[in-house]
This record gives structure tokens, C-alpha cells and sequence, in this order.
């Protein structure tokens, strides 16, 4: 059975190309299903979500061109497209009950609704680290507890009964939460702002005052939490790795089309990655004079660890479908 019109949520869909990347996968997906069964093709709603600070006029204005890029690959004519721009937190519910067919969401849910609370003592850090006190490591587990168990919960109202979710989060294989391979990305930004508080320039109580409101997940701690709200089965959960610069993952064609003076500068290129993300939380706390220096010591301690040795992000990924009410005979 299909639908007439298939509704796709894209959550924290940020504003940059990426935004319609799995949009697109999944209408050539249908699209391909309709011509084998001798469908019609489907209408397609399509919910664009982030906070409300996000540039949705970005994502509105590359509408058009997506359109006539999907039709170009599809060679022939598709279903109408309508788009629409969420802007709220998916910590909580915000599309009405049962009107979603497919929800995705990439690189978004390893980040918490706010910063756990009872974290004061973690002096010296700006996220969970081997220094961090064993209060500190709990308050960011039961954090996420809170977060991802709601957005099960709001999702499961919002999804129709046999409906499907796919999610990625930044996490990590090991068991131990203050693991380097979910944290030293962020140990190695706290030690450009220590050593920025020993010459001065910056005070102890302003980093000891500042936490990442992020945490990243092992594939058993988002098993636990899907299996105690109930709503999902599991379809797949995966976990992969992807270098912490980006252009290690190309191939020789691409490094060619893309060389640039910035190419070979892996401490440049993972600097301006993580600027992106933290650029914001950083002026908020600290204010916009640190900013340069901060990313500028940032990139010099990312190139040293760099040449050391291997750097990779961990990504989990996980397929769920939306439970069959049960009902009484």
C-alpha cells in the first residue's frame, strides 16, 4: 500500500547543500518503486527542521535548483515536491499525530537540549574527559537518557504505525564515556583555551564555567534507551568510522578537482569544521576578541596530533520502524 503523499521529516537539517542529500536518495528510491509497479507517482511533503536560528531563506532559495537536479537524474517527470521549514527543537513534539512517513536525522542528536546539570566541578574541561570526575560522566549520561528517550517518544506520535526513522549520532565503540575517541577532539580545543589562561589572556573561572551541551552515544547505550520506550523495532545499528578530515576519505579524482593551499592542511581543515560547530558557544561564553586566537592555537595543536597518529570520528547509525498499536481483540 502507498501512500498519496509520502511526508519525509529532515531533522536538524542545518542550511548547507547537505539538507536535501537523503531527501533525494529517498524520492529516487520511490520514484524508481512507482515505475516497476506501474504507479503513479507519489506527492511528496517534505519538513525541513532546526532551530529556529537557522537560515531556512538558505534552504528556500536552493529549492528550485534541487528540483531540477532530482529531475535531471530521474530523466523523467516526478512527483510535486513541497517543502516546509520547521523551526523548533525535536526535543519535543512538533508535527501532528500520525503524519509522518520517514524521519531522518544526521549528525544532530549527539547534541543535548542543554548542559547537564551538577557539572561545576569539572574544572579544566569543556566536555567529559579521563580528568573529568565520575559525577560529571553520569550527569552527560542521564542527559542524553532524558533527550533521546523523549525524542523517541515525540517521533512514535508523530510517525504512522509501520513508519521509518534513520538516525546518525557521533558516538563511540567503547564502553568507557570519557573515551578518547569520543572526547579528544574537544580535549584538544580545552587545551588551546588552558594554555590561553596560563599566558593571561583568558580567566580559569570562564573555562571552568564553560560545557559542551553534546555527548556521544556506544551502540549499546542507544539499544538501551530505544528498547525502554518501546515504540521502535530495530531494523539495523551500525557503527562506522569517518576521518576527522574530511578530504582523507576522496578519492584521486576528487583531490585533483579540489586542490587547493588549504588541501594538504589537515589541522586547518578540521579547525574550520569544529569553528563551525563551536564557534557560536565559544562568543556567547568568552565573547568574539578570543575567537581568532582560540582557533588559531586550535589548528596548530590539531596539526601535531595529527601527524602522530590515526584520527577518526565514530558514527552510529540506527534503522527503526514505527510499532503496530496494540489492540484489544
Amino acid at each position: 500500500m502507498l501512500p498519496r503523499c509520502l511526508s519525509i521529516a529532515e531533522l536538524g537539517c542545518a542550511s548547507g547543500p547537505n539538507a536535501f542529500i537523503v531527501v533525494s536518495e529517498i524520492i529516487n528510491i520511490v520514484e524508481k518503486l512507482c515505475r516497476e509497479m506501474n504507479h503513479k507517482s507519489l506527492e511528496y511533503n517534505v519538513l525541513m527542521n532546526d532551530l529556529p536560528g537557522n537560515d531556512f531563506n538558505n534552504i528556500f532559495k536552493s529549492i528550485r535548483s534541487f528540483k531540477e537536479k532530482l529531475s535531471n537524474e530521474m530523466e523523467s517527470q516526478i512527483g510535486p515536491c513541497y517543502f516546509y521549514g520547521v523551526p523548533a527543537s525535536f526535543y519535543g513534539r512538533i508535527f501532528p499525530n500520525q503524519t509522518l512517513h520517514f524521519v531522518h536525522s544526521s549528525s544532530s542528536l549527539h547534541w543535548l537540549s542543554k548542559v547537564p546539570e551538577g557539572v561545576e566541578n569539572n574544572k579544566g574541561n569543556i566536555y567529559m574527559s579521563n580528568t573529568s570526575p565520575l559525577n560529571v560522566l553520569k550527569a552527560y549520561y542521564e542527559q542524553f537518557q532524558k533527550d533521546f528517550s523523549l525524542f523517541l517518544k515525540c517521533r512514535a506520535e508523530e510517525l504512522v504505525e509501520g513508519g521509518f526513522m534513520v538516525l546518525t549520532l557521533v558516538g563511540r565503540r567503547s564502553e568507557h564515556r570519557s573515551s578518547k575517541e569520543c572526547c579528544y577532539f574537544w580535549e584538544l580545543m580545552a587545551k588551546a583555551l588552558n594554555d590561553m589562561v596560563l599566558e593571561g589572556i583568558i580567566k580559569e573561572e570562564e573555562i571552568d564555567t564553560f560545557n559542551i551541551p553534546y555527548y556521544n552515544p556506544s551502540p549499546s547505550e542507544v539499544n538501551l534507551e530505544v528498547l525502554n520506550e518501546g515504540s521502535f523495532t530495530i531494523n539495523r545499528l551500525e557503527v562506522f568510522e569517518v576521518n576527522w578530515n574530511a578530504y582523507d576519505n576522496w578519492n584521486a579524482l576528487e583531490y585533483e578537482s579540489a586542490k587547493s593551499e588549504s588541501f594538504n592542511d589537515s589541522g586547518y581543515n578540521v579547525a574550520q569544521c569544529m569553528r563551525a560547530i563551536a564557534e557560536p558557544m565559544l562568543v556567547n561564553h568568552f565573547g568574539k576578541a578570543i575567537i581568532e586566537e582560540v582557533f588559531s592555537r586550535y589548528q596548530a595543536i590539531l596539526n601535531d596530533c595529527m601527524s602522530k597518529e590515526e584520527t577518526k570520528f565514530i558514527n552510529v547509525t540506527i534503522s527503526l520502524t514505527r510499532k503496530s498499536s496494540l489492540r484489544c481483540c
